[in-house]
């Protein structure tokens, strides 16, 4: 099947390079990826209970599933930028079905471990589709089009919560796992009929292309500021949406898995964000809504402080962590895709790289935190990594 083929160098291929299908197939393949990370959040207890962790190393699941993500990004992601973007993205995406069904059969720690690190490897075919939306839109639509196809990506994100929590009533963790790389089989089939084919002109060698992701991070100050703006922020969100779970397992809540899948629905306004801070970045809000969306999550985490005793104060805290969470990221990414349009990919996985390590830190500590200093610990933790963020934000913005 001969597939349409779209030069590296262009920034964009036109008004119509990227229709309302292939829109949607992009968003929603990004769902589903990112979705494999976040699975695991709201059931690391169930987990932990099958495969005998105890409660204070449960959130390593999380975690492992966060540094495989970060290696993808580092040494898949920046593939997009050498070879040709359609193979990558669909041999990756065939490698993530197999990794999640490891996962759903692991007999296992360290089957389960192993398989958990390869999802979070392989489902970084999100962040090579993410760049090929942008490479296909127009330079003045780039933002709303990025907000789009990141709306399902964090429809994803947000989604995985609820919807694992649920599943996991009537087919256990497993099979949360095992419907997750049938959902992938079929969207890489839909890919393999609808992906188009874009050939980047890369000249560089693997080893080449590599090492040149740490130069960009030194020598790029605004791709560097906007990962650590946003590693703050993921690592307040994961250490959130890990500990969260746990606690309205235990008393007073004693909610079940069903129950837990209904608050996480809270998050999925943060959907919301995406295509409203596109929008406002491309007519020049970034700083502001940057101020904004920090701002959003530091109040989240003073509302939770009273969530130990009101599930209502972690709702709100929940939805806004998310809104603010997720602002922030389209802001971010819509600052770095305006720096070089030929190196997009490696962009992409500078900067989520840096954040995903920040998420793997906040995830990390919420089991240990939240034994030895309760939830309190958790909250307080919370807002002191996006108040980190916004002081910097403050010195440092607009000083390059």
């Amino acid at each position: 099947m001969t597939q349409p083929s779209y030069a590296a160098q262009s920034g964009a291929t036109g008004h119509g390079a990227l229709g309302t299908v292939l829109t949607v197939l992009f968003a929603l393949a990004c769902g589903a990826l990112a979705a494999n990370l976040y699975y695991a959040q709201p059931l690391v207890a169930l987990i932990g209970d099958d495969t005998g962790l105890s409660p204070s190393t449960e959130s390593m699941i999380v975690t492992v599933a966060q540094i495989g993500y970060a290696i993808g990004l580092v040494l898949l992601v920046p593939l997009g930028d050498l070879i040709e973007n359609r193979k990558l993205i669909l041999v990756t995406m065939a490698a993530n079905v197999v990794s999640l069904a490891g996962l759903a059969l692991a007999p296992g720690l360290t089957t389960l471990f192993a398989m958990m690190l390869v999802v979070g490897i392989t489902s970084t075919a999100a962040q090579m589709l993410v760049p090929l939306a942008a490479n296909l839109a127009p330079a003045a639509e780039r933002g709303k089009v990025v907000g789009n196809v990141m709306s399902g990506l964090l429809g994803g994100i947000l989604l995985a919560r609820p919807v694992s929590s649920f599943l996991a009533d009537y087919v256990g963790w497993r099979g949360v796992f095992g419907l997750s790389a049938g959902l992938i089989a079929a969207l890489g089939l839909a890919g393999l009929i609808l992906l188009p084919r874009r050939e980047p002109h890369g000249e560089r060698s693997y080893a080449v292309l590599i090492g040149s992701l740490g130069k960009l991070f030194m020598r790029q100050p605004v791709l560097r500021r906007r990962g650590i703006y946003h590693a703050a922020m993921f690592g307040a969100f994961s250490l959130f949406w890990t500990a969260a779970p746990v606690i309205l397992l235990r008393d007073p809540y004693n909610f079940t898995p069903s129950g837990v899948a209904l608050f996480t629905l809270a998050g999925v306004l943060g959907v919301f964000a995406a295509p409203v801070a596109g929008r406002l970045a491309d007519r020049g809000y970034t700083r502001v809504g940057t101020i904004v969306a920090i701002a959003t999550v530091i109040a989240a985490f003073v509302a939770a402080l009273f969530g130990g005793a009101s599930l209502a104060a972690l709702v709100a805290a929940g939805i806004l962590i998310d809104l603010g969470v997720q602002a922030n990221l389209v802001f971010g990414q819509r600052e770095i895709y305006q720096l070089d349009a030929t190196i997009r990919n490696r962009l992409n996985a500078v900067y989520m790289t840096t954040f995903f390590l920040g998420g793997a830190i906040g995830s990390a500590l919420s089991s240990p935190v939240l034994e030895a200093f309760g939830w309190v610990g958790v909250c307080v933790i919370g807002i002191a990594m996006p108040a980190a963020a916004l002081a910097y934000f403050l010195v440092v913005d607009g000083a390059d």
